[in-house]
């Protein structure tokens, strides 16, 4: 069973992780990790923070000679903001909070932990976070290559700017992706979502949207039927939906088949020339019963627009009882381009998890046998 917490706070020294369940013998490649991390930081209408830090991972634990060794692999990534920060933080000075922001974490977390400032929980609510779980996610992904299983992802709408995504093979729209600025596969649509996002930055607002995430090479059989908690398509369904502002899953073309007959939606078999059979078209996202069923996994999510916006909204300052308006947090204008990547290590986690659930074995080479 694989599974990763991660610490630490958004303007704390460094984000920590700690990943346990990795077979022993997967050779990682440090450099692919630190790859994700700064995919994750780019993207069009990111903030002032993405141009502070440089995100590294650095391996603390687990690691031999380059391979895992089956214990627990321990990551730390380095807060480069922390500098601007240390001393109020050990003078217990940091600016204080009492005006929750509508759309964070603010106002229910102030009243689930009886605080009265609500810094302690934005620190630990922020995006920030993700940067260990795309760390620790590089590693699920590395753990899928071993056995020929890849993921990627694209934006395909931003603002309400929707791309059409040519029908291309997914690993050729991933690469138009990396090309983009807002990692879309469609260049007119690129331009029109990097349009949106200026005229939000000048009206002090913030954009949401669509991404997609999809898995290649994935067997028959991942996930199972039998139970609630074993339907994979739940599983990606729920870590999907754990990254902030993602309010929105659907696997596959979801809720444009709910519009249509089923006739319309199913994917029907046809013999394959090797033997076996083939499928027409992959409306249902490669899961079926719960369990993959050898075409590709696609999962799209949809994210809300940040909720830290330069123009103020209105709010109450819970220290008085007063209306008030927001105060504005450092923050980005959209941050799709970069959850799209964050969208990738989840995915890449569960399907880890479940690769490992299915083969069994301690180690890479028992995994293969």
């Amino acid at each position: 069973m694989l599974r990763f917490l991660t610490a630490g706070e958004s303007h704390g020294p460094c984000l920590t992780a700690i990943v346990d369940g990795l077979p022993a013998g997967l050779e990682v490649d440090i450099e692919a990790i630190n790859r994700d991390l700064t995919r994750r930081q780019g993207g069009y209408g990111r903030g002032a923070r993405m141009k502070i830090e440089r995100d590294r991972a650095e391996v603390l634990g687990g690691l031999m000679g380059g391979r895992t060794t089956g214990a627990p692999v321990a990551l730390r990534i380095d807060n480069r903001d922390w500098a601007n920060w240390r001393e109020r933080w050990a003078d217990d000075d940091l600016p204080r909070l009492t005006v929750p922001r509508p759309g964070h974490a603010d106002y229910a977390g102030m009243v689930k932990y009886g605080l009265d400032d609500a810094r302690p929980v934005l620190e630990r609510a922020s995006a920030r976070e993700t940067a260990a779980r795309v760390a620790a996610g590089a590693l699920a992904k590395q753990l899928l290559a071993a056995f020929d299983v890849v993921v990627g992802s694209y934006v395909s709408e931003i603002g309400g700017m929707v791309a059409t995504i040519p029908d291309h093979p997914l690993a050729d729209l991933w690469a138009r992706a990396e090309e983009s600025e807002v990692r879309c596969p469609d260049a007119e649509a690129s331009g029109r979502m990097k349009a949106a996002i200026d005229r939000a930055k000048e009206a002090g607002d913030s954009l949401g949207g669509v991404f997609v995430v999809a898995a290649l090479g994935v067997p028959v059989g991942l996930g199972s039927h039998v139970q609630w908690d074993r339907r994979l398509d739940a599983r990606l369904a729920a870590a999907v939906m754990s990254i902030p502002a993602v309010k929105g899953v659907e696997i596959g073309p979801a809720f444009e088949n709910a519009r249509r007959p089923g006739t319309h939606v199913h994917d029907e078999f046809v013999p394959a020339a090797e033997g076996g059979v083939s499928r027409l078209s992959n409306r249902a996202g490669g899961l079926e019963g719960g369990m993959t069923n050898g075409q590709p996994v696609v999962v799209r999510a949809a994210m809300k627009p940040i909720p830290t916006t330069l123009a103020p909204m209105r709010s109450v300052d819970l220290a008085t009882g007063e209306p008030a308006e927001t105060e504005y947090q450092r923050s980005d204008v959209c941050a799709v381009p970069a959850a799209s990547i964050v969208g990738e290590a989840m995915v890449a986690w569960v399907l880890a998890d479940a690769l490992l659930d299915k083969l069994g074995g301690d180690s890479i080479a028992e995994m293969a046998r």
